[in-house]
């Protein structure tokens, strides 16, 4: 079916920076398709909120690591609203592993979740974004990805090479009216953590240079602006969203 409304997919967006971003998006007008791998429920709470603020929603579960199963995805989205116009590649896995103990399996189920999820699924959309001279893709790192991640290598790699995606389809594809950026959210609590109650909390409390750690809302407000008209001259960035803490 196709709609004149925006739409946006988000992955893993049956919580936290997902579901907060899965607002954010559905304030500014966006249709909105939710993914999550397993807990359908979480995604059904989330599409009612949207469907409250306004806009359309549809769940579309999906293991994002199985190139299948986000072939379906994309048929669903495009079925739903006949165009997606903002990619929000949210979901990653961080499973710990030294790296001489990780095994070539382990190393591709990351790469699969965190860097050729948003291969496959620019592809299947930016064709329609480019048709239509209008579109966002945003893909999401971490601190310590940035950095190296002592015992997660595989993961630090999955999000260099994410990286290396956003700078190169920002630079091929700008000028066809798509902005392509990445995030590195700093310390976002889950929504139903007590940080009073969490000594790793409170200590990285104390490093902030604003005196507080982030939320979700701070994280989907950069989302928002991004997929917004004034945020269209912002291409090809890593935007820490941190609150300063540098190293």
């Amino acid at each position: 079916m196709e709609t004149t409304r925006l739409a946006a997919l988000i992955t893993g967006s049956g919580r936290n920076i997902g579901r907060a971003c899965a607002k954010e998006l559905a304030q500014a007008g966006f249709n909105i398709v939710l993914n999550g791998s397993s807990d359908k429920g979480a995604c059904e709470r989330v599409a009612d909120e949207v469907r409250t603020i306004g806009t359309d929603a549809i769940i579309a579960m999906a293991d994002i690591g199985d190139r299948s199963a986000v072939n379906e995805m994309v048929e669903t989205a495009l079925q739903a609203f006949g165009r997606i116009d903002a990619l929000i590649n949210n979901a990653a896995i961080r499973p710990a592993s030294a790296f001489l103990d990780m095994s070539d399996d382990d190393l591709a189920r990351v790469m699969n979740v965190n860097c050729y999820a948003a291969v496959w699924l620019s592809r299947a959309f930016l064709p329609g974004m480019v048709d239509n001279g209008w579109g966002r893709i945003i893909n999401f790192s971490g601190m310590n990805s940035l950095q190296g991640y002592a015992g997660r290598s595989h993961v630090s790699i999955s999000k260099h090479a994410s990286w290396g995606l956003t700078k190169s389809l920002s630079r091929e594809f700008g000028p066809k009216g798509v902005t392509v950026n990445m995030i590195s959210p700093g310390t976002i609590p889950d929504e139903d953590e007590d940080i009073a109650q969490s000594i790793r909390f409170q200590a990285l409390l104390e490093k902030n240079p604003v005196g507080r750690l982030g939320t979700t809302e701070d994280i989907a407000a950069m989302v928002g602006y991004l997929c917004s008209e004034k945020g269209g001259f912002i291409n090809g960035q890593l935007l820490q969203v941190n609150g300063g803490v540098v190293g």
